[in-house]
């Protein structure tokens, strides 16, 4: 089965606890570890409900605090330090950790009780798409016609697939039973959209327990205890009259409402009670403050109702009764035994299964492919220098990565400056190291090693000494010796200033023709690779080969599955001229490196990545249209077509990453973000991951 569901609703007391039930009791059958989580609950005063029923019903062996990511005040702070993304990226952190310890999670949305309850739907849609889970949608039918049910149920839908959602099916819930025989007669089942299940609304399943009752008006219990304050409230009584009229009026579950000063009333519940003759009622409230004195409440023991007594008037203790809609909680048997029937009664949960089991999301978005970077990095976290703790956003990048527990840092600058600028952010950087490259104990060693590896350039001991003083050779040197796994830079210094070390220094792998670099391009719903967009000038049919194998082969490394695109001006034959034929040359010599690889060009863009536009330039083309890897002739076109893109279409680029060396090196763009240095920092921790696995395998 799939490994994650969201179930999600459109407004508040939808019911979403009978269908997280139905689906549990579904799941269980099925997967040996479920876990539950919830993305935003209401306090972190009180446990929430839903979270303590299923924890408590399934056994789930996870900790309370594992099974939600914010409260809704947490939640509003994260959104108003870094908008609604930092909150989704934070939650889909939450929830890949949680993900690594189970093998199903069962996502509850939110209860659109906080204060922004008519955002919830989309924010709820945007989690989904970025936790790439499939959707269960749940509509509240409470006092909806067959109208205004069909136009809830349509419209909801709509918004979920709108924003990307993979939707498993609808639940129309809490559904009167005249419209739900009507909408039962009409419904087209065999429309191949995903079904929608018709659950009757149960006036059970909404009933108050007495302890729920003590709780919403702060009651004081007499008498009763166990069992019977589990019991629910079928129907309300006002103790307003003499006994005589008030016995025919009992049912069973009838909750009494009366001064504290009409004992009598309350003996005569507490005898219906004992009597098989008469309805059993399910507890007493005294009112006014007033108490039973310690004779009466004798009499009342043996009849085993709860007895309650709270300070506000009788009209006042039935408002606020009123108002309060009661939960299914882990010891309301009755409750949880008639929702349980109800989904297995309205529910094809064969088809159910499947739908679940086949649904899947193809999307990728900006925050999902982030989370998976941070998560694979994780994995087996690797050593990263970055050289420039003078920049406020490296430090507060190198923050995030260390408490995510992500990668292990090293950072270059004078220590005393670092700490003193660290308090000042308000950071905490726990131990990372610090070191200052001027006062090394390891400058001396560094400056030996590069006077060796390029005597043959005429580089003296002075030369070499002033050089290892800078952070970018110094932290080059950290990656060359073993110290370090790899390092990021550029968020100060120029493209040069880092390649130009790693070159000197690193070099390049083995089996590379040269250094190249890579764009990831994340658009709203996929992400696409550029290269090269950054280094070579104009690399000549050779080279251009060479790094369509190299970007094909980054792509391959993130889990993306590499469709190469060379583009050009011309598409297939179209075309002529020394850059086509450039292009078309370098084409036919990857084809030779790597025939397993879906491959085209020369190819104009948008047939590489249109369906519509490749059928008409390039019918029969299996890879015309599907391309996710596009390369490009020369810098000044890749480098121009991947800030269009950028700031057209708005993408998130994440890089440049660099390919080819012997060691991972990274450049960031000087005008760079948090998120883009941690971004950065971990695809530099996959890239070392990656390295080791080729040398251990070799």
């Amino acid at each position: 089965m799939r490994s994650a569901l969201y179930v999600t609703s459109m407004q508040a007391r939808s019911g979403k606890a009978v269908v997280a039930l139905g689906l549990m009791e579904l799941l269980t059958r099925q997967v040996e570890r479920v876990a539950i989580f919830r993305p935003v609950i209401a306090s972190g005063q009180t446990p929430d409900p839903l979270i303590e029923l299923l924890r408590e019903r399934y056994r789930l062996g996870m900790d309370y605090e594992d099974a939600y990511g914010f409260t809704y005040a947490d939640a509003a702070h994260v959104e108003r330090d870094g908008g609604t993304s930092r909150l989704i990226a934070q939650v889909a952190d939450h929830f890949s950790r949680l993900h690594d310890k189970f093998d199903f999670v069962l996502c509850l949305g939110t209860d659109y009780t906080g204060p922004t309850a008519a955002t919830e739907l989309a924010l709820n849609a945007e989690l989904a798409v970025n936790l790439a889970t499939p959707v269960v949608n749940v509509v509240s039918g409470y006092g909806k016609d067959m109208e205004s049910l069909s136009i809830a149920s349509r419209s909801s839908q709509e918004l979920l697939v709108d924003h990307g959602c993979a939707l498993v099916a609808t639940f129309l819930n809490r559904v009167e039973p005249t419209v739900f025989e009507q909408f039962r007669a009409t419904s087209d089942a065999a429309n191949g959209r995903p079904p929608v299940y018709l659950l009757p609304d149960l006036p059970v399943l909404s009933a108050l327990t007495i302890d729920e009752v003590v709780t919403a008006l702060g009651a004081t219990v007499l008498a009763g205890a166990g069992a019977s304050m589990h019991r629910e409230v079928d129907a309300y009584l006002a103790g307003s009259g003499y006994i005589p009229n008030l016995l025919p009026r009992l049912v069973n579950g009838t909750l009494l409402v009366a001064s504290g000063d009409r004992a009598d009333l309350a003996v005569a519940i507490g005898a219906a009670a004992l009597s098989p003759s008469l309805p059993t009622p399910a507890g007493i409230v005294l009112t006014c403050g007033i108490k039973l004195d310690a004779a009466t409440l004798a009499l009342l023991k043996p009849s085993g109702i709860p007895v309650v007594a709270v300070e506000a008037d009788t009209f006042a203790a039935l408002h606020t009764l009123e108002g309060v809609r009661g939960e299914i909680r882990p010891g309301s048997r009755r409750k949880i035994a008639a929702a349980l029937g109800q989904f297995a009664n309205s529910v094809d949960t064969d088809e159910l299964t499947a739908r679940i089991r086949l649904t899947r999301s193809d999307v990728v978005t900006p925050l999902m492919f982030s989370a998976s970077l941070l998560e694979r990095a994780r994995r087996n976290r690797r050593s990263i220098v970055l050289p420039e703790a003078d920049d406020d956003r490296v430090l507060r990048a190198a923050e995030e990565l260390v408490h995510q527990h992500v990668v292990s840092l090293t950072l270059l600058g004078d220590p005393s400056l670092v700490a003193a600028r660290v308090e000042m952010l308000g950071l905490n950087l726990a131990d990372t190291q610090v070191i200052d490259p001027t006062t090394s104990p390891l400058r001396k060693e560094f400056a030996d090693l590069y006077v060796a590896l390029r005597s043959n350039k005429g580089v003296t001991a002075d030369t070499a000494w002033d050089l290892m003083g800078d952070n970018s050779y110094f932290a080059t040197m950290l990656v060359h010796t073993g110290r370090v796994d790899g390092m990021v830079s550029g968020a100060g210094h120029t493209t040069a200033d880092t390649v130009r070390p790693a070159l000197e220094i690193i070099k390049t792998a083995p089996d590379a023709a040269l250094v190249s670099s890579a764009f990831f391009m994340c658009l709203p719903h996929k992400v696409l690779v550029f290269a090269d967009c950054a280094v070579n000038l104009d690399p000549d049919a050779g080279q251009l080969a060479d790094i369509a194998v190299r970007t094909a082969e980054t792509a391959a490394a993130f889990g993306i599955e590499p469709v190469v695109a060379l583009v050009s001006y011309s598409t297939g034959t179209s075309g002529t001229g020394a850059d086509v034929e450039k292009v078309r040359a370098a084409t036919e010599l990857v084809a030779g490196l790597r025939p397993d690889l879906p491959l085209t060009g020369p190819v104009q863009y948008d047939a590489a990545v249109d369906p519509g536009v490749a059928a008409s330039k390039l019918p029969g083309n299996a890879v015309a249209g599907h391309a996710n890897v596009l390369i490009f002739p020369d810098l000044n076109t890749g480098n121009t077509t991947y800030k269009a893109v950028q700031r057209s279409a708005g993408a998130v680029a994440i890089g440049p990453v660099l390919q080819g060396l012997r060691r991972p090196v990274n450049d960031l763009s000087r005008g760079c973000t948090v998120a883009d240095i941690v971004n950065t920092v971990a695809i530099t921790a996959i890239q070392a991951q990656q390295l080791e696995r080729v040398n251990v395998t070799a």
